[in-house]
């Protein structure tokens, strides 16, 4: 499994004002894949990505990641964890602007030590890969939000993650390009097998998903399979 929920419960407040944003959630996320969270908003999808990113923490149950239960991991360590093997990709974008698009996904090779030849080869690898190689010296302002969103995508795989998480990667871009970039996150699913989980309610995203899992009022609700795990290798 790439990752899986047990018994996850969150909640936020206290006494009379407590929230559940997630409630008593079962899930595994088969490897490999793509496993899209649907739901309405406010229903937990984005907390449910927060707590895979070990963004947040579970208030009961376990969350694992790669094998490793997130629970266990404190401080340093869950930092390190999340930046050798989980990838984020923001419906924001959230590039850092005073940095190329070389330098954006550099920066996560940087913080984990690795050697500048090696950087430079993966990073350069990446931006052919998801087609802004050309554009490489420019900044966020200088790209369009279709770019921007390319770029995003080669920063969460610079580290080879096991789990790629994506909040709306389509919301912020028009049909056409966000077709592209579903497109474009399928071709490296398939070819790293690496497995991603978005948040969406859209319907482009949900008929890419191989796994849809229906989230409503914090509850998982069904999980449709849409792909066999065997079609899917």
């Amino acid at each position: 499994m790439a990752a899986s929920f047990h018994q996850v419960t969150k909640t936020y407040g206290a006494g009379a004002a407590v929230v559940a944003a997630v409630r008593d959630a079962t899930l595994d996320i088969v490897s490999g894949r793509f496993t899209v969270l649907s739901g309405p908003s406010g229903s937990g999808k984005t907390t449910m990505l927060n707590l895979l990113g070990g963004i947040d923490r579970a208030t009961s149950g376990s969350v694992a990641v790669a094998g490793e239960k997130l629970e266990r991991l404190k401080g340093n360590a869950l930092s390190d964890f999340r930046a050798r093997h989980i990838g984020f990709v923001f419906q924001a974008f959230n590039l850092i602007p005073v940095l190329s698009a070389y330098e954006n996904v550099e920066y996560p090779l940087t913080l984990l030590g690795v050697p500048k030849p090696r950087r430079r080869s993966e990073v350069l690898d990446l931006l052919d890969a998801v087609g802004v190689a050309p554009h490489a010296h420019r900044k966020p302002g200088e790209l369009s939000g279709g770019q921007q969103q390319r770029v995003a995508i080669a920063r969460a795989l610079a580290t080879r993650p096991a789990l790629v998480l994506a909040d709306e990667p389509t919301a912020n871009l028009d049909s056409a390009t966000g077709a592209g970039i579903l497109d474009l996150m399928r071709e490296i699913q398939r070819a790293r097998s690496t497995s991603f989980v978005f948040s969406s309610h859209d319907p482009k995203v949900l008929e890419s998903a191989d796994d849809v899992v229906h989230v409503r009022d914090g509850c998982i609700v069904s999980v449709e399979r849409m792909v066999s795990s065997e079609a899917a290798l």
